[in-house]
């Protein structure tokens, strides 16, 4: 996959920008707050319409301005082999509350806009920013977030099932909470109804949990792989997957917890519960690993999705680096920068000196204006 052009206009603190970007390596340099990570980001949004820093419709358009437009213009690897001149045409808009359309919407060669989700699956991406340091050492929610942010750009399909799972699990844990007095359900209505949630929970989270597991059998190597070249041998880690339940039990462990969650008020049990532990030398990387090692780790982990990503769907993404060379020492930095060859790939940084010698596209950012050096 690869990305021609882009053209951004009032997207956050960005009026206007156009990028061409390199083939391989395209750097984005500048101070920081300048908007760097803005036009990262609006490459992201791409991928169907989401931020990964999370932000809401308003935040994303510049002030002032009732909608954010991105125009791209993209090429498949099949296409570039095959139909060179027939590149993908994208017009992504974000829409405030009070504009005329609110709301992510984007259309594919001039077809009818339609809900920017519909983009999943159309522009593989991987991004690395620094705030998903936090895989190490955050909540497992995040790492839970990272497993099915994958899935949901590798199979179309598993967006539909993980859906499910979440209604049915916000409908349950509605009815397990305890109500006023005297708008309480009677139990045998309560216990009817929490049957029939269980039995799409336990459907659902087994197809959930069983694409996690295939996934990490195949992105566990590798990322183990570009850690020990990362760091030298100096450390091992493993990757494994903290279930609660074998294949195939889901429906057998809500059954034995149903008294407990109902005394709880809350769902204990599922695939929302489970966890991805990282290990370092057989210890936990969240409690042992220091800044240099949790950013080695994400980064391993970043490129084994990227690699995966490739061998599954015979697209490499592209990749989309934050920062990303803060913090790693000399030989680090010369890894992974001869890993952005032969892919494209946009990488962010404060000082450009480490990109001097490369043959990549160079810009600048300063105060939302883009220009090439």
């Amino acid at each position: 996959m690869r990305l021609l052009s882009l053209e951004v206009t009032n997207y956050r603190n960005i009026a206007s920008a156009s990028l061409t970007p390199g083939r391989e390596l395209t750097v984005i340099c500048g101070n920081n707050g300048q908007g760097k990570t803005n036009l990262l980001e609006a490459i992201w949004l791409l991928t169907g319409g989401k931020s990964f820093r999370g932000g809401k419709d308003a935040e994303l358009v510049r002030r002032g301005e009732p909608f954010a437009v991105l125009e791209a213009s993209t090429l498949r690897a099949q296409q570039e082999e095959q139909e060179p001149d027939e590149p993908s045409r994208v017009r992504l808009t974000v829409g405030t509350p009070d504009s005329q359309r609110p709301g992510r919407y984007a259309s594919v060669n001039g077809a009818a806009p339609r809900r920017a989700a519909g983009l999943a699956g159309s522009f593989p991406a991987v991004v690395f920013d620094p705030g998903h340091l936090s895989l190490v050492k955050g909540a497992p929610e995040g790492r839970r977030k990272f497993l099915d942010a994958a899935l949901c750009q590798l199979y179309p399909g598993y967006l539909t099932v993980y859906r499910r799972y979440l209604r049915a699990l916000q409908q349950k844990n509605a009815l397990l909470r305890r109500a006023p007095a005297g708008q309480e359900r009677p139990y045998t209505e309560k216990m009817a109804l929490l049957e029939v949630l269980n039995t799409e929970l336990a459907a659902q989270g087994e197809a959930i949990q069983q694409r996690r597991r295939a996934y990490l059998e195949r992105l566990a190597p590798l990322a183990c792989a570009n850690y020990e070249e990362l760091s030298h041998g100096a450390e091992r880690m493993e990757l494994r997957y903290a279930a609660q339940f074998e294949p195939g039990g889901l429906a057998a462990l809500l059954k034995a917890r149903q008294n407990e969650e109902v005394r709880a008020g809350q769902s204990l049990c599922g695939p929302h519960r489970e966890d991805l532990e990282l290990l370092l030398d057989g210890q936990p990387a969240r409690v042992f690993a220091s800044q240099g090692q949790q950013r080695s780790v994400v980064l391993s982990l970043k490129m084994a999705e990227a690699a995966a990503a490739a061998a599954i769907t015979g697209e490499h993404p592209v990749l989309l680096l934050d920062d990303v060379l803060s913090e790693l020492d000399d030989g680090r930095k010369q890894y992974l920068l001869t890993r952005m060859r032969e892919k494209q790939t946009f990488v962010t940084s404060c000082d450009d000196t480490a990109f001097l010698k490369t043959d990549g596209e160079v810009y600048r950012m300063n105060g939302g204006v883009l220009s090439k050096i």
